[in-house]
């Protein structure tokens, strides 16, 4: 007699019998995790867990291997699952992730970008400087870096009085259109320099270069009739945030620019994606950034009318993100490894 090729014929009443009781505690317990969380389990549950994934794993490739009924494969198939996404996946609500992405992961990511951002900023106040000296000892060059259309009887010709009525002007005034101008042309800057890194950092380090200039021309301005104080004053309640945002979209376009031109011993793919994951998170947050300078510009701005407080709003934002960047941030090391 040859001897049978069939697989051996299991009872499937009496395979039920013997594990139905670990599927039902795995069940149970997988159950209260999707209900609450992990931590609801208790020590030795914790323990189990594991095990008892393990044993419905074989008892679903024995009911598969010995075609036992589909009712039961399905049910097998689905627990396992379940216990599958809760020890490997992800198992915290989004609601969780955004807490953590704003508790951990976006002050991380920017805190990781120190080096970057700090030569951002060295390069927005070099331009802001050269622009400044150079606009002082021949105001034409005002023209040469912001178009006249732009300037809008805000240049080196305006009297001292028509300067500081633009700096206490009401929102239907020439203040709003050129307030508003600032902020859409900073964002347009975040975005680009963030972008463009790719090329080597190069159109990244111009924009920031540029948004310098500009800054440093309209201080020139000002500064010539008496009013720099004035108008750093009517800057800060959003600029301090708005040019910190453009500095970290900066630094975020340049981390993928240097990881494409000098990728070190990783092959340059391995090294791109490593430093798009941590710009990405970071110019997530830029666009936060973004928003809440929108909301200090258009808010803030048009009720507070003194200097004063409009300095101290300001540095209270620097600050603020100073403190949760670097203060945070750092913190929760290690940070990310690009």
């Amino acid at each position: 007699m040859s001897a049978s090729a069939d697989p051996p014929l299991v009872n499937a009443s009496r395979f039920r019998a013997a594990h139905a009781d670990d599927w039902a505690r795995l069940e149970t317990l997988i159950a209260r995790i999707e209900k609450r969380s992990v931590r609801a389990l208790s020590d030795d549950d914790l323990l189990a867990l594991p095990l008892l994934y393990r044993s419905a794993l074989s008892s679903l490739s024995v009911a598969r291997e010995t075609s036992l009924d589909r009712a039961l494969v399905g049910y097998l198939e689905q627990l396992c699952a379940r216990a599958y996404f809760q020890l490997y996946g992800v198992s915290d609500t989004a609601w969780r992730q955004v807490m953590r992405f704003f508790a951990e992961g976006w002050p991380r990511a920017v805190a990781s970008l120190w080096r970057e951002t700090l030569v951002m900023a060295f390069l927005t106040f070099a331009a802001a400087a050269a622009a400044f000296l150079l606009v002082r000892a021949d105001p034409s060059w005002y023209f040469g870096i912001i178009p006249e259309a732009l300037a809008g009887g805000r240049d080196p010709t305006a009297s001292a009085a028509s300067l500081r009525a633009t700096l206490y002007a009401k929102k239907e005034d020439g203040l709003g259109v050129f307030a508003s101008f600032l902020f859409g042309h900073n964002a347009q800057i975040a975005i680009f320099a963030f972008a463009l890194g790719f090329a080597f950092v190069v159109p990244t380090a111009m924009l920031i270069l540029y948004n310098g200039l500009m800054l440093g021309a309209m201080i020139a301005v000002f500064s010539a009739k008496g009013l720099a104080p004035n108008f750093l004053a009517w800057l800060a309640i959003h600029g301090t945030t708005e040019l910190f945002a453009i500095m970290i979209a900066g630094a975020a376009g340049t981390r993928i620019g240097t990881a494409i031109a000098f990728p070190g011993q990783r092959q340059r793919s391995v090294a791109l994606v490593a430093a798009g994951r941590t710009a990405g998170v970071a110019i997530l947050g830029v666009v936060a950034m973004l928003a809440v300078a929108a909301i200090l510009e258009g808010i803030g701005r048009q009720v507070v009318k003194t200097d004063a407080m409009r300095l101290l709003i300001g540095a209270a934002m620097l600050v603020g993100w100073l403190v949760y960047y670097y203060g945070i941030g750092m913190r929760h090391a290690p940070p990310p490894q690009d």
